[in-house]
């Protein structure tokens, strides 16, 4: 999943359109694929302020929904910021100074983010994208509660109980853009989202051949 709204007076290239367009681009290349469980690919609406947090989400709704249905979902990435891409010293930031001891300072990495009891799918959703990218990334499992933890859409599958994972370049604690008018699509490192999206479509792929 990846929300396509943004707020006002933001064009939103990285937040969310980057989500958006590897959304679209993974369903391609795995259109054609036979896999063990279905896949679904939904883009959200009102996951931006005033509406964060509310039942006007509308992964919460999804969500919702699907508990209601008894959907069988094993697991949910969130697609959110994942276009920008820094080698600069200190271009990374964290919204705790302990985090700044056990990640990099250097903002070129794609994150893998989730709540204690999603933990079991970083750690899978991780390995599975390292084994096939030489991308950097890293991936961490805190309270749901803590500052940048539960930024978007997956926090809404968390209240269902389901097991979900936000994939993101850290927005606002790397991307100088972040909900401003300068959110411009020249400030996405293509080439670099490329091979963020190459690696989803394995850890896709991995989630979905799961017995």
């Amino acid at each position: 999943g990846a929300h396509y709204d943004t707020v006002r007076g933001s064009p939103g290239a990285n937040d969310n359109a980057s989500g958006v367009a590897a959304l679209i681009e993974i369903a391609r290349l795995l259109a054609a694929n036979q896999l063990a469980r279905s896949v679904r690919f939904v883009a959200f609406v009102n996951e931006e302020p005033p509406f964060f947090y509310t039942w006007k989400m509308g992964s919460h709704r999804y969500a919702r929904r699907a508990h209601e249905r008894g959907d069988n979902i094993t697991a949910m990435l969130a697609l959110e910021t994942i276009g920008y891409y820094s080698d600069a010293d200190d271009s990374q930031q964290y919204p705790n100074p302990v985090y700044a001891w056990l990640y990099p300072s250097t903002g070129n990495f794609i994150g893998f983010v989730g709540n204690l009891a999603s933990r079991k799918l970083v750690r899978q959703c991780l390995g599975t994208f390292r084994r096939h990218s030489a991308f950097p990334s890293e991936g961490i499992a805190a309270p749901g509660r803590m500052m940048g933890i539960h930024w978007s859409d997956h926090w809404s599958f968390w209240q269902e109980g389901y097991a979900a994972v936000m994939v993101t370049d850290t927005a606002l604690f790397r991307y100088p853009h972040y909900h401003a008018s300068t959110d411009l699509p020249d400030r996405i490192d293509y080439e670099r989202l490329a091979r963020v999206v190459e690696g989803l479509v394995k850890v896709t792929v991995d989630l979905a051949q799961q017995q």
